[in-house]
């Protein structure tokens, strides 16, 4: 799946914290996939499908340095990463077990992946930065990731920080970490969230300038008058 550049430029006007109550209003709490921190200020707002990647834990006999070769690892799925992608990795918290280094960072750079994704951790910290990948994680930890996680699978459901992500479902991501659209209500948040943008804009504009919250935040029908009134002017 490739996203509408309309859409994602829509999008990348919204913060996650609207997002989330765009989702809340659509009955949808389980929302933000918790960990996902970004490992650097100013990596900004970035949106894209989600190409989804599944860890389970370390089983000795398959957690070994040899399955990096092997036809199900990360390597192969980065190759089979899109253009545009956010990858989102389900490494279940893990944060004893790095599940990328700066050497696959690098690659998905090369590839154009958006950002990685993770409520996992990082190794070869400094690598990983100097890529310029966007990264959104629980922090670092030098040990491979088959100290602690076995990689079984790419493109299927997974549960990135205790949330349902399937593939192609709609990542957005900013300082305040990761949410997931559902593709199936996607055309109604891009319909409804620019409108909830403007209206907490207008609403901070009355705060800045004195206003009392009671009767503003959340507004009254008094108050309903007014912004509407402000959008004709």
């Amino acid at each position: 799946m490739s996203l509408d550049p309309t859409a994602i430029e829509t999008l990348r006007g919204i913060s996650t914290a609207t997002l989330t109550t765009i989702l809340l209003k659509k009955g949808l709490r389980n929302v933000w996939l918790r960990g996902t921190h970004p490992l650097k200020p100013g990596q900004g707002r970035l949106v894209g499908p989600a190409f989804t990647l599944r860890f389970v834990p370390a089983r000795e006999d398959l957690a070994t340095p040899a399955s990096w070769a092997s036809p199900i690892s990360t390597r192969a799925a980065i190759e089979a990463m899109p253009e545009g992608a956010i990858a989102v990795a389900d490494a279940m918290g893990t944060t004893d077990a790095g599940i990328f280094g700066d050497i696959l960072c690098a690659r998905m750079q090369q590839r154009k992946v958006t950002a990685l994704v993770t409520d996992g951790v990082l190794r070869d910290l400094e690598g990983c930065l100097d890529t310029g990948l966007p990264i959104f994680c629980q922090g670092a930890a030098a040990p491979p990731s088959v100290a602690g996680l076995t990689f079984v699978a790419w493109q299927e459901p997974i549960a990135c920080g205790g949330v349902a992500v399937f593939p192609d479902d709609v990542i957005v991501v900013d300082n305040d970490g990761a949410v997931v659209i559902p593709q199936a209500l996607l055309d109604q948040v891009l319909a409804e969230a620019p409108e909830q943008e403007r209206m907490e804009a207008w609403i901070m504009n009355e705060v800045m300038n004195g206003a009392a919250l009671p009767g503003l935040y959340p507004m009254n029908a008094e108050t309903k008058a007014r912004y509407e009134a402000s959008k004709k002017g």
